[in-house]
């Protein structure tokens, strides 16, 4: 099956986490990625390492149907590569910052010289605007700094996720981005700038804290698991383990109370909205922790399912790589590669399109292995590509 991005070739110059999974999304649509890393590799390839040569769990996810290559961009004859590599493409993307992008010759105006529909995308930690835009950073500077860690923790105590989910949101806008600079430039002919950044998207996810706040002035503080503008909504214990269960609207609500022993809550006026269901969540917490308190996970959850109330338990990685429906989603690719004692569970597009799929075709590339078949396309010969190797530019 053909992907949408079939014929589009892009240049993979990303870093961690934002940067390649955009690329990898590209990827899994059909386009041709070339991941580019240091000779050496890029620190990226070795975070969380698995295989007996310490390439990591997170390079595994995010690297997927790409070709690699290794190239030292700071030498003329690497910068020399980097503009045929240009010419070649319709799509670079890096999540470097703005000196390195220009030492490297990947910045827009030396791209636009090469080519001049050349579509850039970048990402960033704050964005090209702004009294910040220079600093580095990581996901959690854009957690922290979006308001969510501070309504996620408790006072005194503010706490971040675990899951990196502005990287990865970054990336998934920056994807969506790229996607439709390509529709643009097949209407107008011009390439342009695709920018995300890693506060933009925090901020974005938690846009209706801000606007509350502002509007009102009510300054919460965190409160942990629990909801605070509906309920019940908590993580509770149960005999043996965790679940959380999750109401919003009077209909669900009503459901719960039937369920747990507490129709006269039903028309309770402390409990007559969700956002006074939120004010008193404590009091409702304490309700539906001492109901799961009584139950295995597996009881609680099969009752709350009866009574159609949302509820699921709370597992461990492991746990969830064995969940049935997990399994039965299809999300998970078994990856082999070298080094690995058995196949990488490594997770497909997040979006199913019933027509033209995203699909993960092959495993991620070793260090440079395909550095001779890129060089050879852009028309260097076996000598020229030695020469290359023996001076460390590739």
């Amino acid at each position: 099956m053909n992907g949408v991005l079939d014929g589009i070739r892009v240049l993979d110059f990303g870093r961690y986490i934002a940067g390649p999974y955009c690329a990898q999304l590209l990827s899994q649509f059909g386009a041709d990625v070339i991941r580019i890393e240091k000779l050496a590799g890029s620190e990226d390839r070795y975070t969380t390492p698995v295989t007996s040569e310490g390439e990591g769990a997170l390079f595994m996810q995010m690297n997927c149907n790409k070709r690699g290559m290794t190239l030292n961009p700071t030498k003329p004859e690497g910068r020399e590569v980097v503009a045929k590599l240009v010419a070649s493409a319709d799509v670079v993307l890096a999540n470097l910052p703005p000196p390195t992008l220009v030492q490297m010759g990947i910045d827009y105006e030396s791209l636009k010289a090469i080519k001049e529909d050349i579509i850039f995308t970048t990402m960033s930690t704050f964005g090209s605007v702004g009294p910040y835009s220079d600093r580095l950073g990581f996901d959690g500077i854009g957690q922290v700094m979006s308001g969510a860690v501070h309504m996620g923790g408790f006072p005194g105590q503010p706490i971040k996720s675990y899951a990196p989910y502005v990287d990865f949101g970054t990336a998934t806008s920056a994807a969506l981005g790229t996607f439709a600079a390509i529709i643009a430039r097949q209407q107008s002919g011009k390439g342009q700038i695709v920018e995300g950044a890693l506060l933009r998207t925090a901020l974005t996810y938690s846009n209706s804290l801000m606007i509350e706040q502002v509007l009102l002035n009510i300054n919460r503080t965190g409160t942990g698991n629990r909801a605070q503008n509906a309920g019940p909504g908590n993580i509770f214990n149960t005999k043996d383990g965790a679940i959380i269960i999750q109401v919003i609207g009077q209909p669900l609500f009503n459901r719960w109370a039937e369920l747990v022993g507490a129709e006269e809550w039903i028309d309770d006026p402390r409990f007559a909205t969700d956002a006074l269901r939120g004010e008193n969540g404590e009091l409702i917490s304490e309700r539906a922790g001492a109901w799961c308190a009584e139950r295995t996970t597996a009881e609680a959850l099969a009752q709350l399912e009866a009574a159609r109330v949302p509820g699921g338990p709370v597992l461990t990685s492991q746990q969830a790589y064995d969940d049935p429906h997990v399994q039965a989603m299809g999300l998970l690719n078994p990856i082999d590669y070298p080094g690995l004692d058995q196949a990488a569970p490594v997770a497909g597009t997040p979006v199913v399109l019933s027509e033209t799929p995203g699909t993960i075709r092959h495993r991620p590339p070793t260090l440079g292995e395909h550095t001779n078949d890129i060089l050879t396309e852009l028309g260097y010969s076996k000598q020229e590509i030695a020469e290359l190797r023996d001076n460390r530019i590739v």
